[in-house]
């Protein structure tokens, strides 16, 4: 498939069948990540990998903590996945770190997110639907998960097969639509300023 037949494939998939995804095409998925470029080769990131049976508990109690309170909105998805990574920003190292206070930009937050846009392009070419969740409890998984308090956790990874029967609201359906994104002539300018 060529490149931009998958980025246009790629969606945010809330809902999963209940079959397990093999483990070789998670490793896949996390391989692609781990080879995304970084500031300063930090690769300031770790997945924690939650799958399968054996982990029905582990799973459990991370959907319960992520889901708590005000951060209900995302608990379905999250219990349908049969598949959720825990992405680890690890600390940046010294001159990602100076290079971030004297930009005002957060590079390894940068860095995270290209690794995992690696990993969720190569989940669609394996078959895999995925959708990132930034909308969760850190603290409560962070405890479930022992991650030091240095590290944070920007996102969470829902994998697995798709339910292509599924419909959602009206309102998730309509924000998801390719088609609705804007069109090129409003974000492309070639040798102008913005106007």
């Amino acid at each position: 498939m060529e490149f931009i037949e998958l980025v246009s494939r790629r969606r945010s998939c809330r809902k999963f069948i209940n079959k397990p995804v093999e483990r070789e095409k998670i490793i896949k998925c996390v391989e692609a990540a781990r080879l995304a470029p970084s500031a300063c080769n930090a690769q300031p990131w770790k997945f924690i990998v939650i799958d399968g049976n054996d982990a029905a508990e582990l799973k459990g109690k991370v959907v319960h903590e992520a889901t708590k309170n005000i951060y209900r909105f995302s608990k379905a998805i999250l219990q349908s996945a049969p598949v959720i990574i825990v992405v680890i920003a690890d600390k940046p190292s010294f001159l990602s770190k100076v290079g971030s206070l004297i930009r005002n930009t957060n590079f390894y937050l940068l860095d995270i997110g290209i690794a995992c846009e690696h990993l969720v392009l190569q989940a669609t070419e394996l078959g895999l639907g995925s959708c990132y969740i930034g909308w969760f409890n850190e603290s409560g998984v962070k405890k479930v998960l022992n991650v030091p308090k240095n590290m944070s956790i920007p996102l969470l990874i829902c994998l697995g097969y798709p339910d292509e029967g599924y419909t959602s609201s009206d309102r998730v359906r309509l924000l998801a639509r390719s088609d609705l994104r804007k069109a090129l002539d409003e974000i492309l300018s070639f040798n102008k300023p913005l106007s």
